[in-house]
């Protein structure tokens, strides 16, 4: 769900489709999408039964150490695209402004945190041409919350 207004839009970062854009600025710190309409939670062993082909597969997005959810139903949130110096930072499910974003830029994140430990998002990152590798979920969890730590002491 999100809490920011936006539109989806050709992405400025190339090989990806469509993007996701600001249409008023952000503050640092703003609270811009927050997880709604959950049904189930996946450990990443139910995950591992898809394909790596399937709709399944490649829709799953890891919320905490061993829960996913499975969106094949591709909502607008699926239009914020990966970085590796996003403007976006994912928690357990909700994305908070890394810094203040301007009208008209493009939403992005860092995939690693919400694929599973070791897993290959499938594609690389289009500046750097590295492969995206989902990261430790305790890495994750320690840069997100240090994150938003932060936004206590500016």
């Amino acid at each position: 769900m999100f809490l920011i207004p936006y539109k989806v839009s050709p992405s400025l970062i190339p090989g990806a489709q469509q993007g996701l854009f600001l249409t008023s600025p952000v503050k640092r710190g703003t609270l811009m999408v927050a997880p709604d309409d959950i049904k189930r939670v996946y450990t990443y062993q139910e995950i591992e039964q898809f394909d790596r082909n399937s709709i399944e597969y490649q829709s799953y997005i890891r919320w905490f150490e061993n829960g996913y959810t499975i969106c094949p139903e591709w909502t607008d949130e699926c239009y914020i695209n990966h970085s590796f110096s996003p403007n976006g930072q994912w928690h357990l499910g909700f994305v908070f402004a890394m810094k203040d974003i301007p009208a008209g830029a493009e939403l992005t994140m860092d995939y690693r945190h919400i694929i599973h430990e070791g897993d290959d998002a499938g594609f690389v990152d289009s500046i750097t041409g590295k492969p995206i590798i989902g990261m430790a979920w305790k890495q994750s969890f320690r840069e997100s919350t240090e994150f938003l730590a932060g936004l206590m002491n500016p």
